[in-house]
C-alpha cells in the first residue's frame, strides 16, 4: 500500500478540508435509494486485495481513455495554449490511484464525507486547480461527470475478473463499484447545485 503522506494534495482525514455539508443521515438515504448495503461493503473489501496490484494498470487504462477524447482532456490542458499539463495529470493520477484503494477501503464515516466533498470542490471553480497550482481550465463541467462512471466501471470488470473469482463474485464487486462510484459522484456535485436543491 503506499504511503498516503508521499501524496501530494492528498488530504484526507486532515483539518485542511471542510466539515460535508451532507449529513451522515443524508448519506444514509441516498445508500438506501441506490439499494448500498453490507454486502456491497464486503464485496467492495474482496475487490481491494484484487485490485491493489494493478492500480498502475487501472490507471492506463483510464487515463488513456480521457487522453482519447480532447473534451475531457481540456480539463488537465492549459487554459492558454490548450496543451496537457503533464505535472498536473501525473499529481492527479497519484490521488486517483489512492482512490481506488479508498473506495475499496470506506468507511462511509464523516472523514470519508468530508474528502468527498474537498473532491467535488476540486472538480468545481470553488477550487479547481488549487491543490497543484495549475493553470488549466476553470472548471470540470458538470456534463462530463456522471457519463464517466460509465468507462470507468466497465473497464474495471476485467481486472476485478483476473484473479480466478467465481463469476458471481466478480459481478456482486462489480455492483458494488457501481453503486460505490454513483454515490461518490452524486457527493462530488454538491458544489455544482444550486442553494436547497441537493
Amino acid at each position: 500500500m503506499k504511503e498516503t503522506h508521499a501524496i501530494p494534495g492528498y488530504t484526507f482525514g486532515t483539518s485542511a478540508i471542510a466539515r460535508s455539508p451532507v449529513t451522515p443521515g443524508d448519506f444514509e438515504l441516498m445508500k438506501r435509494s441506490i439499494l448500498f448495503d453490507d454486502e456491497d461493503v464486503k464485496y467492495l473489501r474482496l475487490s481491494r486485495g484484487i485490485v491493489a496490484d494493478q492500480v498502475e494498470a487501472i490507471l492506463d487504462v483510464w487515463y488513456g481513455f480521457v487522453g482519447s477524447q480532447p473534451h475531457l482532456l481540456a480539463s488537465f490542458s492549459g487554459r492558454v495554449d490548450g496543451k496537457p499539463l503533464g505535472n498536473y495529470l501525473g499529481a492527479v493520477r497519484k490521488r486517483f490511484g489512492q482512490w481506488i484503494l479508498d473506495t475499496a477501503a470506506a468507511e462511509y464515516d464523516q472523514r470519508w464525507l468530508d474528502y468527498q466533498h474537498e473532491i467535488g470542490l476540486r472538480h468545481h471553480h470553488a477550487k479547481k486547480n488549487r491543490t497543484d497550482g495549475a493553470t488549466s481550465t476553470a472548471v470540470v463541467p458538470f456534463r462530463d461527470l456522471f457519463p464517466l462512471i460509465y468507462p470507468v466501471t466497465f473497464t474495471l470488470r476485467p481486472f476485478l475478473a483476473s484473479k480466478g473469482h467465481a463469476a458471481g463474485e466478480v459481478e456482486k464487486m462489480y455492483a458494488a463499484w457501481l453503486k460505490s462510484c454513483l454515490l461518490q459522484m452524486t457527493l462530488w456535485t454538491y458544489p455544482y447545485i444550486r442553494d436547497g436543491d441537493f
